[in-house]
C-alpha cells in the first residue's frame, strides 16, 4: 500500500508572533523580563529578533490555546504584541542582513500520515 503524505494547506497552519518591549531597570524587572522570555522559550517560541519571537502552529486553535497560555504570562509593565499569520504570509516574509538577502526560517515538519 502507498505512503500517503498528508499536506496541510498554507493558509490553515499559523504563526505566532511575540513582540514585546518590557522594562530591565531593575534586578526586579529584569527577573519578570526574563521569566517571560523562558516562557515563551518553554512553549516552543524561536527568537525571530531582539525581543521578537515566534512559534508555528499547525492551526487556529492550536494557536488560539497557545495565545490564551501566553497572555496569562504577560508582565504587568511594558508592552507586548501577539499577532499571528498564516504561513502562506510568513513564507512572503523578506528577510536581509544588512543590505544582504537571507532564506526565511523554514516550517517545522508537516505531519504524515501512513
Amino acid at each position: 500500500m502507498p505512503r500517503k503524505e498528508l499536506v496541510l494547506s498554507g493558509y490553515k497552519g499559523m504563526w505566532l508572533f511575540a513582540l514585546f518591549d518590557l522594562p530591565v531597570t531593575t534586578a526586579k524587572k529584569r527577573k519578570k523580563y526574563v521569566k517571560f522570555r523562558n516562557r515563551l522559550l518553554d512553549e516552543g517560541f524561536s527568537m525571530i529578533q531582539y525581543s521578537v519571537y515566534a512559534r508555528y502552529c499547525n492551526s487556529q486553535e492550536n494557536k488560539d490555546a497557545l495565545r490564551r497560555r501566553i497572555t496569562h504570562e504577560i508582565p504587568q509593565e511594558g508592552h507586548v504584541r501577539l499577532l499571528s499569520i498564516t504561513d502562506r504570509q510568513f513564507g512572503k516574509m523578506e528577510v536581509f542582513s544588512g543590505k544582504k538577502e537571507e532564506n526565511v526560517e523554514e516550517p517545522p515538519p508537516q505531519l504524515m500520515l501512513f
